[in-house]
């Protein structure tokens, strides 16, 4: 949905710009399209030979509609009727009936109907609900795909017309936004209009039964504008991760006993509690999750610093949290209660961007100070400092993680803690802050020399967007500032010729030129 989408954009455009390793996009997407194909067969087979067969040993079965008695598809058919027949839309393909929108990851029936009188076949498209269950529950302990109780009763679908054949596809849809962050004078608002885009991005692979005919999937290809590259024949079942649903079942026997994370020694309160204030006062303390506990070391240093009276600021940066977030939550409490609260939310957190625009909201609304990131970069530092009245003096705390501030994901990701009130290292992270909220030229381009990839990447991106703009008959230009780091690839592919890395680009249209500022001519 990203990486590949990206290249897929970029060979549209005519770039010629290489990876590190030398190869072009079209080498890359040949050598991917080979190994997904691999990587997909083997996943598939894996379900279909090992975990379903070893689940039907314990009693847990994955059956088809013809496995059923009449009885059980009698139930079934009640259950289509009262559940399942409403929800249904299915959509004709003719030149009344355009062919529909096909939204990504969703799964959907690609039928075609014959009429009994003339004999011609037409083409429909039936999605598979996503609002009900995905498997049914039949008795014995199996489970039946929606689509296949979907197929059973596509006739009642398409009265008086004789369904001919039909199967179950998905397509992948390119996510990746474009985010014009130097021209948009409002990041957020710019974020939020790509996010409605981002569903109607064109499709980057269709998944298809195995037994799907070549005809079909020709239509398919034709209409959603991919090549046979883009298709993989899927052995079994699409989309596996309804399986979460049949592990949602009452089995404890076939689960991993859950693990319970220690609070780590100096954050164990025994009979006089202290304050993670207190224990940091004595020494440093690193935590190792999910092995140590995040809500007795990472979520109660926040909580203590918000309920804290002594305590005057707050500095956080959060990259992904949870959706019933506490950490978001003590934010708000400390702000309410009259505390200076800093928060950067990177709105561009990949598929996290609507949650963190929503928390951004929640946070400004409760009186916080709230910053989106930096222009170009990706902010995906982890710090959390905390500025504490101490008598007549000023102290900071800080914590510095490999993690996110996500109380759930910490249960299972192994990540790194450190908590501390050196002097030093809470004296960096203030500069830091003042980077992330405020202006620091010096530092500013200190981060983007140790960054390339992210400059360079956005560079690209930029100049794939002017490139399209010219094909479409469109004025391109492009406007890179001097001291921006720029790649001789990305030269190259501009104007052919070799530039100084550290270039200033003025003009890009079907006549392009070097401006006179340009070091080298």
């Amino acid at each position: 949905m990203v990486r590949v989408a990206g290249l897929k954009r970029r060979q549209s455009t005519g770039l010629s710009v290489r990876s590190p390793d030398g190869l072009s996009p079209r080498e890359q997407l040949e050598r991917i399209s080979v190994e997904v194909r691999d990587l997909a067969s083997r996943h598939a087979t894996c379900f279909t030979t090992e975990v379903q067969t070893a689940l039907e040993t314990e009693g847990v079965r994955l059956v088809r509609w013809e496995d059923l008695d009449a009885s059980e598809q009698d139930r079934l058919h009640t259950y289509f009727r009262e559940q399942v027949f409403p929800l249904l839309t299915p959509l004709a393909v003719d030149p009344a009936h355009p062919f529909p929108y096909i939204s990504g990851r969703s799964l959907n029936l690609a039928v075609t109907v014959r009429d009994p009188d003339d004999g011609i076949e037409r083409f429909a498209r039936v999605k598979v609900p996503n609002n009900v269950p995905r498997f049914v529950s039949v008795t014995d302990g199996g489970f039946l795909p929606l689509e296949d109780i979907i197929a059973a009763h596509l006739s009642q679908l398409f009265e008086g017309m004789e369904v001919a054949e039909q199967h179950v596809f998905r397509v992948t849809r390119n996510a990746d936004l474009e985010v014009e962050e130097d021209r948009d004078e409002d990041l957020l608002q710019a974020l939020e209009r790509e996010l409605a885009r981002r569903r109607f991005g064109p499709a980057v692979r269709l998944e298809v039964e195995e037994t799907m005919t070549e005809r079909i999937l020709d239509l398919l290809v034709r209409e959603l504008d991919v090549s046979a590259a883009d298709v993989q024949r899927v052995p079994g079942l699409l989309d596996l991760t309804a399986l979460w649903q049949i592990y949602g079942i009452d089995r404890p026997d076939l689960k991993d006993k859950p693990f319970v994370p220690a609070t780590h020694p100096r954050f164990a309160e025994g009979e006089t509690p202290r304050s993670v204030f207190a224990t940091l006062r004595d020494g440093d303390v690193l935590v190792h999750h999910p092995y140590e506990s995040f809500s007795t070391s990472v979520q109660r240093f926040i909580e203590q610093a918000a309920a804290d009276p002594n305590v005057l600021a707050i500095k956080q940066t959060l990259y992904r949290t949870s959706g019933d977030s506490p950490i978001v939550d003590s934010l708000i409490d400390a702000a309410e209660a009259g505390k200076q609260v800093v928060v950067l939310v990177e709105v561009k957190a990949r598929f996290d961007e609507q949650a963190n625009i929503a928390w951004a909201k929640t946070l400004e609304r409760s009186g916080c100070h709230v910053v989106y990131g930096l222009v170009g970069l990706k902010t995906h530092c982890k710090v959390c400092l905390v500025v504490r009245q101490e008598g007549s003096q000023i102290r900071r705390y800080a914590h510095v993680g490999t993690g996110n501030y996500n109380p759930k994901t910490a249960r299972l990701y192994e990540d790194l803690g450190l908590f501390t009130a050196d002097p030093a290292v809470c004296a960096d992270l203030t500069d830091l802050f003042n980077v992330l909220t405020g202006y620091s030229r010096q530092t500013h381009y200190r981060s983007l020399m140790v960054a390339p990839y992210g400059i360079r990447s956005g560079i690209i991106r930029r100049v794939e967007r002017e490139v399209s703009h010219v094909k479409a008959g469109r004025p391109g230009l492009i406007q890179i500032k001097a001291n921006s780091i720029v790649d001789e690839q990305i030269i190259d592919a501009l104007y052919g010729l070799r530039k100084p890395a550290y270039a200033s680009i003025c003009s890009f249209a079907e006549s392009a030129r070097c401006a006179p500022a340009c070091p080298g001519g």
